[in-house]
Parts: structure tokens; sequence; C-alpha cells
């Protein structure tokens, strides 16, 4: 006679006692791939795609599901959205606000995926993954993901000053590089073409065997100098606006008050405030990794070391913020942040240096963070003279 064993029940794979419908997008240039998970609907999760950008479409389906739900149930359920963080930016997310659906954009790099060298990847299990996240999200496990902080359109707006004038200086420095390469091929060096001078100069040039400039590479400088020119004046209009912009803030904002720092111009308190110290930070930890400053650690039984800084914070930030160290170094040198550098310096014997500016770069944000939130002077800084 066989014996009968108790088996426990099969737990169920995905939680069907929801008390909203929770939909995944999954964003692309031609289509938008809708995942949902909705009560009462089993572990199955439906998916459907509109086109893209068809937010009537989008708002459509959407409706679809409500009403799907509310025939099965008697009840009307909210909606829960969640989309990675990409180039589409966060349009869609306001547009789902504004019609009273919860949103939420997460960083793509902080959902678990599998560890596998060969994985499958399609919209369908990304979008399915997106799904899962939010759930967990919703329940409240930690770490779980890590949701963005949507910029308000007035803060996304203000950080087009000085992204322009970056993309601008970078344009400037490949045609002032073009106009030396085609001289350098000619025997001619020693030539800047930014200087005010540059066309009358070009007619006194010539080349390495005493020969004046070939009329069409003449011609080609020549052009070369509109588009510098073009780009300087657009420069000029770029630093103008950002000028403006600090100026008419109140004395109470970061930018102005990190204008007072001697060291720090316009440029880097505009870059300073518009890319991160107009956000709120609970703790230092938390200004340190929105920069990409924090420490990335390899720990696992006998093995521990550091593998540097994680670099998954803000890339502009995180550039200027290395460049105002050296300079740091250069207009504050009784500080006590330059005086910690120095001393870490001569105790690698003068090696390092690299490494531990970026170590510099992190105390000086937390630094720069206390002082434009509590008015924390930094120990030893020296201020602009009124």
């Amino acid at each position: 006679m066989q014996a009968a064993v108790d088996r426990p029940e099969a737990p169920s794979t995905i939680r069907t006692d929801l008390g909203a419908i929770f939909v995944s997008l999954e964003l692309s240039r031609s289509t938008w791939l809708i995942t949902s998970l909705s009560p009462v609907g089993g572990e199955k999760l439906s998916k459907h795609s509109v086109r893209s950008s068809d937010v009537a479409g989008l708002l459509e389906r959407f409706a679809q599901l409500r009403e799907k739900a509310r025939a099965r149930t008697g009840e009307v359920f909210p909606l829960i959205v969640i989309q990675e963080a990409g180039l589409d930016g966060f349009w869609i997310h306001r547009v789902l606000q504004s019609e009273g659906i919860e949103s939420h954009v997460v960083d793509p790099a902080s959902i678990a995926t599998s560890r596998r060298r060969r994985r499958a990847k399609t919209d369908r299990i990304d979008g399915e993954a997106l799904v899962r996240a939010l759930l967990a999200y919703k329940r409240g496990e930690p770490r779980v993901c890590a949701m963005v902080k949507a910029p308000t359109p007035e803060e996304e707006d203000r950080r087009r000053v000085c992204r322009e004038r970056k993309v601008l200086i970078a344009e400037r420095v490949q045609h002032v590089n073009r106009v030396k390469g085609l001289l350098f091929c000619q025997g001619i060096t020693g030539y800047e073409p930014l200087r005010r001078d540059r066309r009358e100069r070009l007619e006194e040039l010539q080349t390495g065997d005493s020969r004046p400039l070939p009329d069409h590479l003449k011609a080609q400088v020549c052009r070369e100098f509109d588009r510098i020119e073009l780009l300087i004046e657009q420069i000029k209009a770029v630093e103008a606006e950002r000028d403006a912009l600090l100026v008419t803030e109140h004395a109470v904002t970061p930018a102005v008050m990190l204008l007072d720092i001697k060291g720090i111009g316009p440029e880097f308190a505009g870059i300073l405030w518009a890319e991160g110290l107009f956000r709120h930070f609970d703790n230092r930890r938390q200004v340190a990794a929105y920069a990409g400053l924090a420490p990335t650690p390899w720990q696992s039984g006998s093995v521990d070391r550091e593998q540097g800084v994680s670099k998954a914070g803000n890339p502009r930030l995180r550039t200027t913020l290395i460049q105002l160290a050296w300079l740091w170094v250069r207009h504050q040198p009784r500080s006590a942040l330059t005086l910690w550098f120095e001393e870490r310096v001569r105790r690698n014997g003068g090696r390092l240096k690299k490494t531990t500016i970026v170590a510099l770069a992190r105390k000086l944000l937390v630094a720069l963070w206390k002082y434009v939130t509590a008015g924390v002077v930094i120990e030893g800084a020296v201020l602009k003279a009124v």
C-alpha cells in the first residue's frame, strides 16, 4: 500500500492579488511595446504594441486595460507605469503624470540581469523584466532598482547653456586643428587660427619651399575661418546667456554662492549648479554616487581590492570636478583639501597624483555640497574680495 505524502502547494510565480495594473513601456524609434499584468489575470503578462510617439494610442490601450480589469472584478484599478531612462527623455513620463497615471523612470543599469556570457535579449524579455522590477519596487524590496528623479522642464532647460558651450568649443577645436594640419603639410608651423589677425597673417605665409600658398588651399582655409568666426560668435552668445542666468538669480542660489570662491568662475559654477547641486541629496554618499565618484569594491572571500570609481554617474559633472580639483590645488594652496592632497602625494613619494586628484575631486564635491546647502565654508578656502 502506497503511503500518501503531503506535498506543499506550489507557490505562484507572480502575485495575482494585485491592487493595480502594472505596465512597462519598452520604447524604440518605430514601436512602443506595452507589457502589462492585471489583477485576476493569472500569471500571464499581456503584450501589445503601438506606433512610436502615438500618445493617443497608448492612452487608449491603458483605457482598455482598465475596462478589462473592471469587467473581471467589478473594480476600477489604478495604473502604475515604468520605463527606462534613455533617448526619449522625460516627456512621456510628464504626459502620463498629467493624465493622473503613476509613472516611474528607472535606471536600466540597475536592473538585475542574467550573468551568462551569452544571454537572450529581446524587447519582450526586457518588458517582462521591467514589470517584475516594478512589482518588487512597489512591494518595498530594498535596492531592487534605482528610480530616476525626473528634473522639471525648467531644470532640464537650464542645462542646455553649459552643454551647448561645450559642444561649440569641441567644434572650434576641430576646425582649428584642421587649419593647422592643412598648413603643416606645406611646412608651415606656429600659425594660430584664433588670433584676430588670422586673415592678414594668412596672406603673408609661404610654404616650406618658399612658394606662396596654393589658391585652392587658401580658399579652403578661408572657409574654415568662416566656420571658426561663426563659432566664436555663437560661443560669445552662449556665454552671455550663461552670465545673465547667473546674475538674475537670487544670492542664495548655489551658482552665486560658488562664484564667491576663488578659483571658481562662471563656467564651473554653472556646470556644478545645473548638473548636480540643484538636486536634493540625503548624505555625502549619494552626492559622490551621482557624480560617479563613489568607490567600487571587489570583495569575495579572501579577495578584497578596490576597482576605482564607478563612473556610473553624471559624466559632465565628474569631468568638471576633476578639472576643478587641479585648479583648486593651484588657487587654494592653504586650504585643508589642498594640504591633504599634498601630504598624500608626499606619502606616496610623489607618485599616484592622478589617483589622488580623483579622491580630492570627491572630497571637493562633498565640501561644495555642504557649502551651498548648509553654508559650511571649506576650511582654509579663500573667498573672492567683494
